[in-house]
């Protein structure tokens, strides 16, 4: 080899030594301190608080901050139960996202395999975000400690981000310009299986059609009224047929807020009815949002009624962003996926016994494997698994429209397990929950100090996210006069 490769090859692998040296020291930095964050999961698990009221959980995760020495910054967006945290100076902001938002209807006991509620229609950390806002809150302090020891340039910002369940609170923190400066944005979702997440999502709006009518005797006065719930249930046959004549990837779903009564003897005056409108990206779901409006008014026409469109939330779809997918990869091949012991793997057993047959395959399926008898994920799914994506929506997909951004995916439930479920519950407070959890923020702190080292990750994912909204710049899909709809949760 001529010498000057030699050198410079001979220089690459002292680069590639000293990356993995400080990833192991880090690694090394969260197991020293992980104890207080899997505490803090363990409290939020414990204090379910759903859409826009987690004022408990904000100030747990407010109280951890402040006792790690982060510059505090609250009521982010306008949002009482938005914060953030950042720590030190100079260099590239690299951002990390947590969520604190539980469900309702899913109070659960920890860490039995049967139904067995807590509290009679109480909350429930359904989909895990009493774990997911304390991994990323660990390695935003990890890499913290890490840049001051180290002495090294850059931030870390941490955001406790509320309401990812509907109330899309990270699309409202990108309209403020909460995300403008930061460089990446990295976070993780619990999940069943170790991957980086490379599957799309859905744009989503929310929105109330509230129809008011005219009320009268059901029986002696009838053609004097004028039924808003009629128009809602003409409004719903409406959607049901419509669903035949719309992408095959979209999704339409409602709920009843508002019946306008239980007298069935009187014609109901007022009725309210939620859509959630799902589409592969922002131009198909504004057009579907534009036909659901054109039913509501039909709907409203033949009852002569009055129709209110009251849009909710929106969220964009995820854009991926290839070179930092690349690189977390490259860091969860070397970390591994977390070590479940006999323990973890009996409980998994006895919770993947409350499933079916289809529960499980397809989520091996959405990953293009066949199923096996793991109760828990061992392996890392390889970045370009033939997947076959189950998608859903996220208020991430906002802030990767404005900053690239990447997620892992982390085994906290047993394989197959469907989330927004009480077996989610159920596994919130586990040790095996635990250890994927902390192996989550392990990939996050690496892949955050590899672009701190390394700034043409940080220029290349740039790249790649210029190229993707190119032809098609960010448009935030909530209207200028739409607020954080903070009583949502009590609509």
């Amino acid at each position: 080899m001529p010498k000057l490769l030699t050198i410079a090859a001979s220089f690459d692998q002292e680069i590639t030594d000293q990356t993995m040296d400080n990833r192991s020291d880090i690694w090394r930095g969260i197991d020293t301190i992980k104890g207080r964050f899997i505490d803090l999961s363990d409290k939020v698990w414990g204090m379910p608080e759903v859409c826009y009221t987690e004022a408990r959980s904000a100030a747990e995760h407010l109280t951890e901050l402040r006792h790690q020495g982060f510059r505090i910054t609250e009521n982010v967006a306008g949002i009482p139960t938005a914060v953030m945290g950042e720590w030190g100076e100079g260099g590239p902001v690299i951002a990390f996202m947590g969520e604190y938002d539980a469900l309702p209807g899913l109070s659960q006991e920890a860490g039995i395999a049967e139904h067995r509620p807590v509290e009679t229609g109480g909350h429930g950390h359904g989909c895990g975000h009493n774990l997911l806002g304390s991994a990323a809150l660990l390695a935003a302090t990890a890499v913290k400690d890490w840049l001051a020891e180290n002495k090294v340039p850059g931030r870390v910002r941490y955001y406790g981000c509320p309401a990812e369940e509907g109330g899309a609170a990270k699309a409202f923190m990108v309209r403020s310009g909460a995300f403008e400066d930061a460089d990446i944005a990295i976070t993780w979702h619990p999940h069943s299986f170790w991957e980086v997440a490379v599957t799309p999502s859905l744009a989503n709006t929310r929105a109330d059609f509230i129809f008011t009518g005219r009320t009268s005797h059901a029986a002696a006065s009838p053609h004097l009224g004028r039924s808003a719930l009629d128009a809602v249930e003409l409004m719903n046959v409406g959607v049901n047929y419509m669903r035949e004549h719309m992408p095959s990837d979209a999704r339409v779903h409602y709920a009843l807020l508002d019946t306008g009564g239980i007298a069935p003897n009187v014609v109901q005056a007022h009725a309210r009815v939620r859509y959630s409108i799902r589409a592969r990206d922002l131009p198909g779901m504004n057009e579907l949002v534009g036909r659901v409006n054109k039913i509501a008014q039909g709907a409203a026409l033949m009852t002569e009624t009055k129709m209110e469109m009251k849009i909710i939330s929106a969220v964009s779809n995820i854009l991926p962003n290839t070179p930092l997918e690349q690189a977390l990869h490259r860091v969860m091949e070397e970390l591994g996926p977390p070590h479940f012991d006999d323990a973890d793997k009996s409980f998994a057993s006895q919770i993947r016994a409350t499933l079916t047959d289809k529960d499980i395959s397809s989520i091996y399926y959405a990953i293009g494997m066949e199923p096996t008898d793991r109760p828990l994920a061992d392996f890392l799914v390889p970045l370009d698994a033939k997947r076959n994506p189950l998608v859903g929506s996220t208020d991430v997909g906002d802030v990767s429209w404005v900053v690239p951004t990447v997620q892992v995916h982390a085994p906290t439930v047993a394989i197959g397990t469907p989330f927004h479920t009480w077996q989610v519950v159920a596994q919130g407070k586990s040790p095996h929950a635990h250890k994927a959890m902390v192996q989550a923020a392990k990939a996050m702190a690496g892949l955050g100090i590899k672009a701190l080292l390394e700034p043409e990750l940080i220029k290349a994912a740039k790249a790649d996210l210029t190229k993707r909204t190119a032809k098609t710049p960010y448009v935030c899909p909530l209207p200028d006069h739409v607020a954080p709809p903070l009583d949502m949760s009590v609509a």
